[in-house]
């Protein structure tokens, strides 16, 4: 069941903490909160069909950048839904949000901003998001962009 708190996110991975994503200071490191929207985006891309334009064209996404405000401290053991949502469709990128719920602590334990670029990797250089990518990611949002 989704929580109410990530009712407006179309994407939402569902993760376990493991013992290993802990750090010496008995929460949860930083850099897994990463890992875990990388999973979320990875996740999202593959449903609007960007990742599968690696092997049709050499044409992929590429992360230009991340940040990732922390809320409140996860520990072992809880699970956590990361949810992913695109908020902005450029020419050549996308910015995509994140929140990650805490099963245990029911709430929002974080929230991450990111920019991905489409990349001709042939070229290296970005390249135009297709139109067909572009009504995917409206479809899986349900709404239009400008």
């Amino acid at each position: 069941m989704k929580p109410d708190l990530l009712k407006d996110f179309p994407i939402i991975l569902t993760l376990p903490i493991l013992w290993g994503d802990q750090d010496a200071f008995g929460h949860v490191n930083n850099v897994v909160y990463f890992r875990w929207c990388e999973s979320a985006r990875v996740t999202y891309l593959n449903d609007t069909g960007l990742q599968g334009l690696m092997s049709q064209a050499n044409l992929g996404p590429i992360l230009a950048s991340i940040k990732c405000d922390y809320l409140r401290q996860l520990n072992y053991p809880d699970t956590v839904r990361i949810g992913a949502r695109i908020t902005r469709i450029g020419t050549k990128s996308v910015s995509m949000e994140h929140a990650i719920f805490s099963d245990a602590l029911q709430a929002i334990a974080a929230k991450s901003d990111s920019v991905i670029v489409l990349f001709d990797y042939a070229q290296q250089k970005s390249c135009e998001i297709p139109a067909d990518v572009r009504e995917k990611i409206a479809a899986i949002e349900g709404r239009q962009f400008s």
